[in-house]
């Protein structure tokens, strides 16, 4: 890790800066593989599945049969812990729900807002050498309570040609049936424009790396939603000498493990605190089975004193990280002024891990500085806000008027002329 004593505001810029390719160098590619998909649809998966996972694949849907066949492969224990996990995320996502929200804006005028669920969604579901099947519970829980009508999921073969068992068991708990064999770019293509076998979709939702994030980007030009541009993992710790310098460094390791353009950050107020962490991550760093992922990674992260705490959410304001653990004295400031952050962990014993897991909160959050304006995924993301107007003859007494000349002053006569022939109407009895 690079270290940055008390660094002046104008290094700020470059601190801020991920290890991630920029999204013209991926664009071309991303674009290129989207048309051959548009274009040949199950072929150009095929050939890009070849390409990319290395394994030709003869049938993209999972079948019903290797759905039973990987519940036998999961353990009695995972599939506890995977029921806690679930139990606590459909708790704090079912919280979220709201109601009808109702309003009279006048005599006459009644107004209100109700949500509507998203009828059509697609979840990617990273694979690879980490297959995630947590980042299932995350999508599919939320999908589910919001009561999408179609729900399918994408996500890498392995070199044998077949899907992490944990996926699948996961998927099946959720109650997704709808399971295919695509990755990376293709898998955004395929539910941008659908294929002979994957459906199109109304929004994608799914983490990835930089590869997946351009590709969902550019699924936003053929009238695809997504949930946020969320790449490459990366956490920021604030630690004061409060904190446990063993347990910043592993919080520090568990997402530099996530792969080699992850990003980690430890900001500090104290010398000692930082010599006492960098010399932790040097000996839990041996012990880790991805040992040489996690050092790729630490190659691009940062160790940074600052002078004090304003200053330190200052740039933490500035990063905007994904995920931020902060372990200090004053905890209670860093809460009430962190501005820019995916999702906050507080104290010496929440680690970022329990938020990947099992705490309840959601764990698809925005990268890459996106954290000044987007939110992670919530109940919210899989549904759409609608409002509903209903104007009495009394109410478009009241503001008939009002809409006349707002819209002659915006040279808009048909609009004024829809208003004109109503109060006519009433004012002749009709």
């Amino acid at each position: 890790m690079k270290k940055y004593l008390y660094p002046e505001k104008e290094q700020w810029e470059v601190l801020t800066t991920r290890p991630t390719q920029s999204y013209a160098d991926i664009e071309e590619t991303v674009k290129a593989i989207f048309k051959e998909v548009q274009k040949n649809g199950d072929t150009a998966i095929a050939k890009y599945t070849s390409f990319f996972d290395g394994v030709i694949i003869e049938k993209t849907e999972v079948t019903t049969k290797e759905i039973e066949e990987a519940i036998n492969f999961v353990s009695a224990d995972l599939k506890e812990a995977i029921a806690l996990a679930k139990s606590n995320i459909e708790k704090f996502h079912a919280a979220q729900q709201t109601g009808k929200v109702e309003v009279k804006t006048t005599v006459g005028v009644y107004c209100w807002q109700e949500k509507r669920a998203i009828q059509k969604v697609g979840l990617y579901i990273p694979g690879g050498s980490a297959p995630l099947f947590s980042t299932v519970l995350m999508l599919a829980i939320p999908a589910t309570l919001a009561g999408c009508n179609e729900i399918i999921l994408c996500t890498p073969p392995n070199k044998n040609g077949t899907v992490d068992p944990a996926i699948l068991y996961t998927a099946n708990l959720c109650g997704i049936t709808k399971i295919y064999k695509a990755g990376g770019i293709q898998a955004i293509a395929a539910m941008t424009f659908g294929t002979q076998s994957i459906e199109k979709v109304y929004k994608i939702f799914g983490p990835g790396n930089q590869f997946v994030t351009v590709a969902k980007q550019i699924a936003t030009q053929y009238n695809v939603a997504i949930d946020m541009p969320a790449g490459p993992s990366e956490l920021l710790v604030f630690a004061d000498t409060s904190a446990v310098p063993a347990f910043v460094a592993a919080d520090l390791l568990s997402q530099a493990e996530h792969g080699s353009d992850s990003q980690v950050v430890l900001v500090t107020t104290s010398k000692a605190v930082l010599k006492s962490v960098e010399s932790e991550i040097k000996n839990q760093l041996n012990e880790l089975p991805r040992k040489e992922i996690a050092q790729k990674a630490m190659e691009n992260s940062k160790l940074i004193l600052v002078n004090n705490i304003q200053e330190a959410i200052a740039f933490i304001n500035d990063y905007a990280p994904e995920h931020f653990i902060v372990c200090s004295k004053k905890e209670t400031f860093f809460v009430e002024n962190i501005r820019n952050a995916g999702s906050v962990f507080i104290g010496n014993y929440t680690p970022e891990s329990a938020g990947d897991y099992a705490s309840g909160t959601n764990h698809i959050l925005p990268t890459n500085g996106y954290a000044k304006n987007y939110s992670g995924v919530n109940l919210d993301s899989f549904m759409k806000s609608m409002t509903f107007q209903k104007i009495s003859e009394k109410g478009i007494q009241n503001i008939g008027k009002a809409i006349e000349i707002m819209a002659e002053a915006e040279g808009l006569q048909a609009h004024k002329n829809a208003v004109t022939l109503r109060l006519k109407s009433l004012k002749n009895g009709n």
